[in-house]
């Protein structure tokens, strides 16, 4: 079930024209703690996963666990937790690649150096519904001998909803001085930022990546730069982006919700320090390789 975001503060054509062209479509998840079936859409709940097919672990040489004082796991193999599983007839917008219905999110629940990210590496799967309906489930997959807390999602329903976003840091320098000027004129006269009601900072499909830091887009090996395809972020239905049928107060559309229930009420993932696992595809080249990138 999707939710309903309210409306922009203001008409962004009529205010800024000039960011009218770099408007993106994208899906935010909404992930809320639940119980999802393991055929179902979810953030961090059971996978359809083959019983025939060996469950992924991670074996990097370099995986530690911060809360144990940087105590090193690696190069043992740990088996990776569920992270995201999303079914195309929950997300019309996600492109699949031929003969696929469905994309499973998986990661390594602890540290990892590489590239000076010190988070998690996705491992993704692309499958087909009707594949894995003829095959035996795995109702029970391994669990990690070593985790961080900080990377194991509580259970959650998703709710994909999709709106238009406009871009956060992906602009240039030129135009990101004017915006930013234009940004607090708003703030003064409507209580909010261009920042706050126009970029998104929560977990999604699409879009662009909600930068905490300096973007840094990845370029694939065949040169082209890579597509956003989704983001995983500690930031949940903050701000203007609260749905409707989350808040409990009357109000002009994009005040924080008063009810800290909803606070618990999502993965719980910190990372760092609200930061988000932003992941690419290439969908140029045939095997649509994927990259991923870390900010917090």
């Amino acid at each position: 079930m999707s939710f309903t975001i309210p409306p922009a503060p203001l008409d962004i054509a009529e205010e800024f024209p000039e960011l009218v062209p770099l408007a993106r479509a994208t899906t935010v998840l909404y992930p809320r703690v639940g119980n999802p079936a393991r055929d179902e859409s979810s953030l961090g709940g059971p996978l359809l996963w083959p019983a025939d097919e060996l469950w992924p672990t991670c074996a990097a040489p370099d995986h530690f666990n911060p809360a144990r004082g940087c105590a090193v796991a690696g190069p043992d193999p740990v088996a990776v937790v569920p992270v995201l599983q999303l079914l195309a007839r929950d997300v019309p917008a996600l492109v699949f690649p031929a003969g696929t219905d469905m994309l499973q999110v998986l990661w390594c629940p602890l540290i990892h150096s590489e590239h000076d990210q010190y988070s998690p590496v996705p491992v993704l799967r692309w499958r087909s519904s009707a594949d894995l309906a003829e095959r035996p489930p795995l109702f029970k997959p391994p669990r990690p001998y070593e985790f961080d807390d900080e990377w194991i999602p509580r259970i959650c329903v998703v709710h994909p909803t999709e709106t238009v976003e406009y871009p956060n840091q992906d602009m240039p320098a030129e135009l990101t001085e004017r915006v930013g000027e234009w940004s607090e004129q708003v703030q003064e006269s409507c209580g909010i930022s261009y920042y706050d009601a126009f970029t998104t900072q929560q977990s999604k499909i699409g879009g662009y990546p909600g930068w905490t830091q300096s973007p840094n887009w990845p370029h694939c090996t065949c040169g082209s730069r890579m597509e956003h395809l989704l983001t995983i972020s500690a930031s949940e239905s903050c701000g203007r982006w609260l749905p409707v049928e989350e808040r409990t107060r009357p109000g002009c559309g994009w005040e924080v919700s008063d009810n800290p229930e909803l606070e618990d009420n999502s993965h719980g993932m910190i990372m760092g320090d609200c930061g988000g696992v932003y992941v690419f595809v290439c969908r140029t080249c045939p095997t649509w390789p994927t990259v991923h990138r870390y900010d917090c």
